[in-house]
């Protein structure tokens, strides 16, 4: 039986050629990105402004009525409730509602008050067996100090990334890796700050997998990248990446078609209280595809990796050695 091959093995596609185009439209969609997240800024969630967690048990059922739970919340005017089955006991009757901050909560705290009992009521009243296990707030500053830990954890991420990929390859691969690491990331912002989809925790997650997968699809292409240096040491450096690229485009594409199919289904069939996360990896997956190949490949180019690059510089101990062997 003959195997079903997405990508021939001749396939010569010159993705080089077009490098400086992608770059300036890649840039260009950095800096719109940038703006966006400068001038719309990001719809943080509870997480990170600050805002009511009811927590909530209901004795009489096996599974609590999530759906049914974030109509009701929802109905009552402040905003989209984010609503988490909290198992125990082995049943999944107990939840954690989540709600923002309302309006001018920062110098009214009372507001904060009155939306967690109008809450709590509506629970009481639209089900019996309903039992309140507490109500916790967690304040703007303790939110705000959550966010700055959570954009570290991303910076150092990329970061370790680069000095990774610098250890293991050239200084010049570290910082290919690490630019387009800033543009996968970048995008993916731009998207949060353009249709104001909540920007919570998860998102956060979704951006650390975003780095992860990105690293492993140009590890993979440096990786072929650098036996090739070492095999056509007289080979044009474009041709060379080309050459790199396409050998190792069917494991690329193959990986990112995988990843997608679950991921749409996800997105199309999937629960909406992870909807942003799975935007975030579905986009993600597409960015950090392109950008192993016309980010991080093109730019070993303009930081002048050369054949000699992974050629042991011989040393003046080296050349004595040899010429004691030749006159031996």
């Amino acid at each position: 039986m003959k195997l079903l091959k997405l990508i021939p093995d001749n396939t010569n596609i010159r993705f080089l050629r077009w490098r400086v185009p992608f770059y300036v439209g890649s840039m260009i969609l950095m800096a719109i990105s940038i703006a966006l997240i400068m001038t719309k800024g990001l719809n943080f969630g509870v997480d990170f402004r600050g805002g009511q967690m009811v927590r909530v048990t209901f004795t009489q059922a096996q599974v609590a009525p999530v759906a049914a739970l974030r109509e009701e919340v929802g109905a009552l005017g402040y905003g989209e409730p984010v609503i988490q089955l909290v198992k125990q006991d082995g049943k999944e009757n107990a939840v954690s509602i989540r709600m923002k901050l309302p309006d001018g909560a920062e110098k009214e705290p009372g507001l904060s008050d009155a939306m967690a009992r109008k809450i709590t009521a509506n629970l009481k009243a639209k089900h019996a067996d309903a039992r309140i296990d507490g109500v916790d707030s967690v304040s703007g500053k303790v939110s705000k100090e959550l966010g700055w830990i959570a954009f570290q954890a991303l910076g150092f991420a990329a970061l370790g990334v680069a000095a990774y990929i610098w250890f293991r390859f050239e200084w010049q691969f570290g910082v290919g890796a690490l630019f387009s690491l800033v543009h996968d990331v970048t995008l993916t912002l731009g998207l949060f700050a353009l249709t104001q989809m909540e920007f919570d925790l998860n998102i956060v997650a979704a951006l650390l997998t975003l780095i992860g997968y990105s690293l492993n699809d140009t590890i993979v292409v440096y990786d072929r990248i650098r036996e090739n240096l070492k095999k056509f040491r007289r080979m044009p450096l474009p041709e060379l990446l080309d050459l790199s690229v396409n050998e190792t485009l069917s494991r690329t594409i193959v990986t990112s078609l995988s990843m997608l199919i679950t991921l749409l289904a996800l997105l199309l069939l999937g629960p909406g209280v992870i909807f942003g996360f799975t935007a975030a990896i579905t986009l993600g997956i597409f960015v950090g595809t392109y950008s192993s190949i016309y980010m991080a490949a093109p730019i070993l180019i303009w930081l002048k990796v050369t054949s000699s690059s992974f050629v042991p510089v011989e040393t003046a101990m080296d050349r004595q050695e040899k010429l004691a062997r030749e006159r031996s």
